[in-house]
């Protein structure tokens, strides 16, 4: 017997793809009457090292987590607008510092949702094979099913 998806983990990086996946995560919320968590994972600035001279690159975190979480309640209003109790499948919009994978894994072992949404990147099979890929990272060490959904064809 299959569980009944009650949480939703819904990862994404506001990329091309993530509207396109954010409305898989909304579609399974509706069908299953469950919660999502809308979770985004910040990468750590970059800190060089200079001979006597330490260089941050970047904004203040707090204020790029604030923008974040402004496009990622603009997403939530856009996908809403049709019909406004989408908006209320939403329970939590997180935005955090750290390595994508670990602290996807981390949430998701937190939280014990029932499903992670994903979207991934078409970067093509030697970007993968070199670089890795979140969505290929998380899928292998997750417990739980994870829904990998692909950027469509235009």
């Amino acid at each position: 017997m299959i569980p009944r998806i009650k949480n939703i983990l819904y990862t994404t990086d506001l990329s091309e793809n993530s509207t396109y996946a954010f409305r898989y995560a909304l579609n399974s919320a509706e069908m299953h009457g469950a919660k999502i968590h809308i979770l985004y994972v910040l990468k750590p600035k970059f800190i060089g090292m200079y001979p006597d001279v330490m260089v941050e690159v970047g904004p203040e975190p707090k204020e790029v987590i604030a923008k974040i979480k402004k496009r990622l309640n603009v997403l939530l209003q856009e996908e809403s607008k049709d019909n406004p109790d989408r908006a209320k499948l939403v329970s939590t919009i997180e935005v955090i510092e750290g390595d994508p994978v670990v602290k996807i894994l981390e949430k998701a072992d937190q939280m014990n949702p029932d499903v992670i949404i994903m979207g991934t990147h078409s970067k093509g099979f030697i970007a993968q094979t070199f670089l890795g890929s979140v969505a290929q990272n998380v899928l292998q060490h997750s417990r739980i099913p994870v829904y990998v959904i692909p950027l469509p064809k235009k």
